[in-house]
C-alpha cells in the first residue's frame, strides 16, 4: 500500500495555555474538526508535514498538550518553526522533549531532509518580501540550502515546505526564490496566510514552480494531500 505525505500549517493549538482561536470566524470547534478529518484522512503509515505555528506555548513545557494531541493523531509529523512558535529553543532540545514524553510520531524539519517514496520532503520557516532584516533572511536561505542539500543526498524530487509564503500577490522573496531554483524545485506548500489575506495568495505557477497555500483555515481544517 503506497504511503501518502499530506501537509497543512497554522494549527494555533492552545489545549495548554489560554489563547482560543475560536474567537475568529471561521475557527469554531476548529481543534474537532481537525481531528475528525485528519483521522478520516490519515492513516498511520503516512506522513503529515506541519508547516510551522503549531502551538501558542511560549516554552516547550505550555506546548506538552499540544503535542500530547498532535502525537495521539495517525502518521508521523514532520513539524517547521513558525514564526508563533517561541516554544522551539533548538532541535535537540525538542527531540528530547519529545522521547522524554514518547512522542515517537514526533519529528522535527529542521535543517535536515527525510526521504519518502521518491522524493525529499525539505522545508525551513523562510521569510517574506520583507528586506528589513537581512540577517533573518540569509539565515532563513542558508537554512533552506542545508535541507535542500541534505535531500539532495537522500535522493528523489525535492518538495519544499516553508511557513512564509515566498510570494505573495504580485512580490516575492528573491534570495528564497533563488535557492529554490538554483536546485530545481518545482513544489512549494506554504502556510502563514489567512482569512481575506488568502485572496492575494499564489496558488500556482510563478518562476516554473508550483506553489500552494496549506494554512489550516484556508484548508478548511483538512489536511491537503501531497503525494
Amino acid at each position: 500500500m503506497r504511503v501518502m505525505v499530506y501537509g497543512i500549517a497554522d494549527l494555533h493549538l492552545s489545549l495548554g495555555v489560554d489563547k482560543p482561536m475560536d474567537v475568529f470566524k471561521g475557527w469554531e470547534d476548529y481543534v474537532s474538526r481537525l481531528e475528525r478529518n485528519w483521522r478520516r484522512l490519515v492513516r498511520e503509515e503516512d506522513t503529515v508535514v506541519v508547516a510551522g505555528d503549531i502551538s501558542w506555548g511560549l516554552d516547550i513545557g505550555e506546548s506538552l498538550e499540544d503535542f500530547r494531541w498532535l502525537d495521539s493523531l495517525p502518521g508521523e509529523k514532520l513539524l517547521l518553526k513558525g514564526n508563533h512558535d517561541l516554544w522551539f529553543s533548538t532541535k535537540t532540545k525538542v527531540e528530547r522533549f519529545f522521547a522524554d514524553n514518547g512522542f515517537s510520531s514526533l519529528k522535527m524539519l529542521f535543517n535536515n531532509a527525510f526521504q519518502l517514496d521518491g522524493y525529499a520532503l525539505c522545508g525551513t520557516r523562510g521569510w517574506m518580501n520583507d528586506q528589513s532584516d537581512k540577517k533573518v533572511l540569509r539565515r532563513e536561505c542558508g537554512r533552506l540550502r542545508l535541507s535542500l542539500e541534505a535531500g539532495k543526498k537522500l535522493g528523489g524530487e525535492p518538495l519544499v515546505f516553508l511557513h512564509y509564503p515566498p510570494v505573495y500577490g504580485s512580490g516575492d522573496c528573491p534570495e528564497i526564490i533563488e535557492v529554490l531554483l538554483e536546485y530545481g524545485v518545482k513544489q512549494v506548500y506554504y502556510g502563514h496566510i489567512h482569512g481575506c489575506s488568502a485572496g492575494y495568495a499564489i496558488n500556482g505557477q510563478r518562476y516554473g514552480i508550483d506553489f500552494r497555500l496549506i494554512s489550516c483555515d484556508y484548508l478548511q481544517f483538512e489536511p491537503k494531500r501531497i503525494i
